[in-house]
């Protein structure tokens, strides 16, 4: 399976509940039909609550972009875990820092009961979240933020390290004897996206070059990477920042005629079938089906019995590199949306 860097296991449990109901030879079909009833309740219980607790509501206001898939991954995990808990759960996004946090303020204004962030932009992020705990709102960080998490006062954090996942990337380039990487940023003024290229030009052996895109414009980052294959031949690692881009980056890499290999952060159904037909080299995943869904289940844990996991430390989903081994493994998993 996946490879775990810098001492972060990922642990995988596969629970199964196996129903029979066996009838005795010669009798009825009273057997069968006790199956049968069983197997209709527990259709009818999929997506209703396990719990018996009041019907809070917990908002989720994040620092995508419109159509990132990455972030359609940690809503299913997160809707998913507040249909189990009895969660109303509202979702909001905007890539400006500014609009992020007044998309917070608005709902500290509607009295929801919890907040979950991102901090990808932490400057702009810091009143509002010492707002919210002043209000008595409980928050959690994931994703991005790991370092400002505790001190705006958020319960925990929950995602990877991205320098930690950034090392991880450049010790991966080393042992594949690449000599010069470059690092493409999709986002202006993400401190986690920094951290990353930062985090590979520490541990890589050859040279690392930062190339900023605008990732709203998949044409255009298609065109800046095209052009920086064309323009220096030496380059012989591309690193995306977000599963989105690697398919981008993989057109480029054919329009130059460039023998790069291409490499991303992230994971999704492209990037998985990408790495089973080589035309990826690997992937690092953080599980954001993981970082939704604990999100919003240790939100309920905190405001039904006080819980909470961390211990100050951030609760880490990764980093995990997954190569062309693991891709068929996790190729359910992608289609369906939760990895």
């Amino acid at each position: 399976m996946a490879r775990a860097r810098t001492g972060v296991r990922a642990l995988g449990a596969v629970l199964a509940a196996v129903l029979g109901v066996t009838a005795l030879a010669g009798c009825s079909s009273t057997g069968g039909k006790r199956a049968e009833d069983a197997r209709r309740a527990a259709e009818n219980a999929r997506g209703k609550a396990a719990v018996t607790t009041p019907r809070w509501t917990f908002a989720m206001v994040t620092h995508s972009g419109d159509g990132d898939t990455f972030w359609d991954i940690v809503q299913k995990g997160a809707k998913e875990a507040a249909a189990k808990d009895n969660i109303n759960f509202l979702y909001a996004h905007s890539d400006e820092g500014q609009q992020q946090a007044q998309l917070v303020d608005s709902y500290i204004s509607k009295k929801v009961d919890a907040l979950i962030v991102t901090l990808a932009k932490p400057d702009a992020m810091k009143a509002v979240v010492a707002k919210a705990t002043a209000a008595g709102i409980p928050v959690i960080t994931v994703n991005s933020g790991s370092a400002q998490s505790e001190e705006y006062g958020a319960l925990t954090h929950i995602g990877q390290d991205e320098s930690v996942a950034g090392e991880a990337v450049g010790e991966e380039l080393t042992e594949r004897g690449r000599k010069k990487a470059l690092c493409v940023l999709h986002e202006q003024g993400n401190v986690g996206h920094e951290q990353r290229c930062a985090g590979v030009k520490k541990t890589f052996g050859g040279q690392v070059q930062n190339l900023y895109v605008d990732g709203t414009n998949m044409p255009d980052v298609q065109a800046s990477i095209e052009a920086k294959l064309q323009a220096d031949r030496s380059v012989d690692a591309v690193v995306t920042l977000g599963a989105p881009f690697a398919d981008a980056a993989v057109q480029a890499k054919k329009t130059a005629g460039s023998d790069a290999e291409i490499d991303t952060f992230d994971l999704n159904a492209k990037v998985a079938a990408g790495l089973e037909q080589g035309t990826l080299g690997f992937a690092v995943d953080q599980q954001p089906y993981l970082q939704g869904y604990e999100a919003v289940d240790l939100l309920w844990l905190y405001k039904y019995n006080a819980d909470v996991l961390g211990g100050g430390r951030p609760v880490l989903t990764g980093p995990q590199i997954i190569t062309e081994k693991d891709a068929a493994q996790l190729r359910e998993y992608t289609e369906r949306g939760t990895r």
